[in-house]
């Protein structure tokens, strides 16, 4: 179980749910990071008392350092400083929490040092996935899912003795804002529309992901290096109620499913306290009051970017880093209200066909690959 963690994006919806875990639990919280926030970071270092708290932008982490010169919090500003914090050495646990690419060099940093990692980052796995589980393998560092899909598969896996015994790992998915839509009516949602997800709170990026699915075509891609599974051992269906968050098919006909209330704090909770279970003041599910539990196959012809990841996902190398850098960027795109709904799709597939896939990347070519996919991006929304 753990006892000191490093909260690695600790003022975003996962980091903010991970302290109130580790408040429940009485984790010591040594290290906290985050990006702009300086007032929601000065209110967490000052409860939590870490010893280090990181800004990695450079203004914001100036303006902590004088906020909490008080104290004797360490601050700390930049990008390098986040991989000093994710190997801290009195944290056992490195929650990784931040958003996008600049979670991968801490998340390798602090396998490499045998942390144990509370993997929330989708980016670590999906652009970086044979390199991230190779590095794991050699250092023994263990690597417990955070997202509710793949903790609900980690947790149907335990006591499953051998791999061979999985037939096929099935993620659940709400199907998003638009699910029952045809292209005609989700080509006209606006921004507003895509951030009403029905069932979850979370950023905007993800929500955006979610209505697009393209989130769960990256979940698909981090499923398949999480445990080495080929695509068509990994499958989706539609679950509108969210109260089933993934299953796992073994060759026997026998199917596990994990059940629960759609709350980030189980799956955290989970992550900390693995391999025990610790009591928790949440609500559990009442399976008399819950909705009825239904299931369909998702629309790829409405939501391409399922599929378009699941490619993705076969071509393997590079092909998933310039996925997730164009999408991440069209996405923003999005956001800021210069490009539709399914540009997003067209823009993301113009990146993976025009750049070459290299095999057996290194982290230098991973990340090279993203730049040039968002580069892309930027060019071909103004053509």
């Amino acid at each position: 179980m753990t006892n000191t963690i490093a909260v690695l994006g600790s003022t975003g919806s996962i980091g903010r749910q991970t302290l109130d875990v580790a408040n429940q639990l009485g984790l010591r919280v040594a290290v906290l990071t985050a990006h702009t926030r300086v007032e929601q970071m000065e209110k967490q270092a000052r409860k939590f008392r870490p010893r280090l708290a990181v800004m990695t932008d450079e203004t914001a982490a100036r303006d902590l350092a004088v906020r909490l010169s008080d104290t004797d919090v360490r601050v700390m500003g930049g990008q390098a400083a986040l991989e000093e914090a994710a190997v801290f050495s009195e944290a056992d646990t490195v929650v990784t929490a931040v958003v996008g690419m600049v979670g991968l060099k801490p998340t390798l940093a602090a396998i490499r040092e045998k942390k144990r990692i509370a993997l929330a980052n989708k980016e670590t796995l999906v652009c970086a996935g044979e390199l991230v589980m190779d590095v794991a393998e050699e250092s023994g560092a263990e690597m417990i899912p955070v997202d509710s899909e793949h903790s609900a598969i980690f947790q149907c896996l335990q006591g499953c003795a051998d791999k061979r015994e999985v037939k096929r790992l099935i993620l659940t998915c709400s199907g998003g804002p638009f699910y029952g839509m045809n292209r005609i009516e989700a080509g006209k949602m606006t921004k507003a529309d895509a951030l009403k997800h029905p069932n979850w709170k979370m950023g905007p990026k993800i929500t955006v992901d979610c209505a697009t699915l393209m989130n769960k075509g990256l979940e698909v891609i981090e499923a398949m290096r999480l445990y080495r599974l080929p695509l068509e051992q990994v499958d989706v269906v539609i679950h509108r109620q969210s109260i089933v968050h993934s299953l796992v098919e073994f060759r026997d006909g026998a199917v596990l499913a994990q059940l629960g209330t759609p709350d980030m704090r189980l799956p955290i909770r989970y992550a900390m306290t693995y391999p025990e279970r610790e009591e928790s003041p949440l609500e559990p599910l009442d399976l008399l009051s819950c909705p009825p539990l239904t299931f369909d196959r998702p629309d790829r012809e409405v939501f391409p970017c399922l599929a378009l990841a699941e490619k993705a996902a076969v071509r393997g190398g590079t092909a998933c880093a310039v996925l997730n850098g164009a999408n991440e960027k069209a996405v923003q795109l999005f956001l800021e209200g210069k490009i539709g709904f399914y540009d997003i799709f067209y823009l993301t597939e113009r990146a993976v066909e025009a750049l070459p896939v290299v095999k057996k990347p290194t982290l230098e070519e991973i990340l090279a690959a993203d730049q040039a996919a968002r580069e892309i991006v930027s060019k071909e929304h103004l053509a």
